[in-house]
């Protein structure tokens, strides 16, 4: 039977020596109804992670090393450290196995959805959206999805080119692929914005509330 409060697992973050993650996601989960329980960046431990969870969100930060994809990096690509984006994969590697836990990806957590099913990424928004800042730095765009539509913050230069086998919930007013879900499974949606900084209640802490409540079930 599934806890009251469901415990929801986040990816942390590695800078240097330490595994760390912005407190706002963790009041962001508290606020929605869960207990939020940081997972350091250790890939060989996060199937026995994944199996003491009620859900998990993909947390946002640096890029995606494209290189192990075949795809050349960037110049203006800043990547994540190694171990994390080891960690990351292999934790969407053991969640293909497990398509009943319910996952919510965040900005970066979106776009690796993404990339591990083949989706394009572009490395680097300012090569083909004139106004590409004002998705950096918290700044405040609309958008129109099937989560809600409205203003939301983003801190992101990188976005899904395209969908591949998952369904687009949404875009921004500029064009950028926002949300996307897998119909398949029970709730497996990723969205690029940052929901828990995100003032609207229905695109902010109503966005994790929906993973909070998919994890109760």
């Amino acid at each position: 039977m599934a806890r009251t409060r469901p415990v929801i697992g986040l990816t942390a973050d590695l800078v240097g020596e330490h595994a760390r993650l912005r407190d706002t996601y963790l009041r962001t989960v508290e606020a929605a109804g869960g207990v939020p329980l940081m997972l350091p960046p250790i890939g060989a431990l996060r199937e026995e992670m994944l199996a003491r969870l009620d859900g998990l969100i993909l947390t946002g930060g640096d890029d995606i090393d494209m290189r192990p994809f075949g795809v050349p990096l960037h110049p203006k690509a800043e990547c994540m450290a190694p171990p994390r984006q080891e960690a990351e994969f292999a934790t969407l590697r053991t969640l293909d196995a497990m398509p009943e836990l319910p996952v919510l990806g965040i900005c970066l957590g979106m776009q690796m959805m993404g990339v591990h099913r083949g989706c394009p990424l572009i490395q680097h928004l300012a090569d083909v959206l004139p106004d590409a800042d004002r998705h950096r730095e918290d700044r405040v765009h609309l958008v129109e999805t099937g989560l809600g539509s409205g203003p939301v913050r983003s801190w992101h230069h990188q976005a899904l080119a395209g969908a591949g086998g998952f369904e687009i919930l949404g875009h921004s007013d500029d064009g950028v692929i926002e949300a996307i879900h897998d119909p398949a499974r029970r709730f497996y949606v990723g969205v690029q914005w940052h929901p828990e900084r995100t003032e609207d209640p229905t695109l902010g802490v109503g966005v994790v509330a929906r993973l909070v409540e998919a994890a109760r079930r």
